[in-house]
């Protein structure tokens, strides 16, 4: 069985953002699949997707740290900068991070390990909402 959907994800603040509940709202055709594969589609250059730490948030906050320390914003050497000075580093840290989950999927749920939740990293000031293309298969 092959399923595909778009969903959205409202919009949200500059930061690191546990999106697993959000999306597993929008997905109840997930609980159809006794073993499969879920992968999921970020579609957008200036987000990130990744799976950390659901339960203590100083990790959001701490990722947000390190990515704005590593990636800062207005250095000299950036040639792209029509968007505003957050742009360019949001793609780069989209690029670093990825924009894409796969995920085995398990008795109708995520076989995610017991500390682990699915980030949206939201790297611009103003990003509005994210649209994901969600491709599962399986039994």
């Amino acid at each position: 069985m092959w399923i595909q959907k778009q969903l959205y994800l409202r919009a949200r603040v500059r930061g690191f953002h546990l999106v697993t509940d959000e999306i597993l709202q929008q997905l109840p055709e997930l609980r159809q699949i006794r073993i499969g594969i879920m992968n999921i589609l970020l579609q957008h250059t200036s987000a990130s997707l990744t799976l950390n730490e659901n339960a203590d948030p100083a990790v959001r906050q701490d990722f947000e740290d390190y990515f704005n320390h590593t990636v800062p914003e207005k250095a000299p050497y950036y040639r792209h900068r029509d968007e505003g000075s957050d742009d360019l580093p949001a793609h780069l840290k989209s690029s670093l991070l990825g924009c894409s989950l796969l995920i085995p999927v398990s008795n109708g749920r995520l076989n995610l390990g017991t500390w682990q939740g699915i980030y949206l990293g939201e790297h611009r000031n103003h990003g509005g909402s994210r649209s994901l293309i969600i491709t599962i298969h399986g039994e």
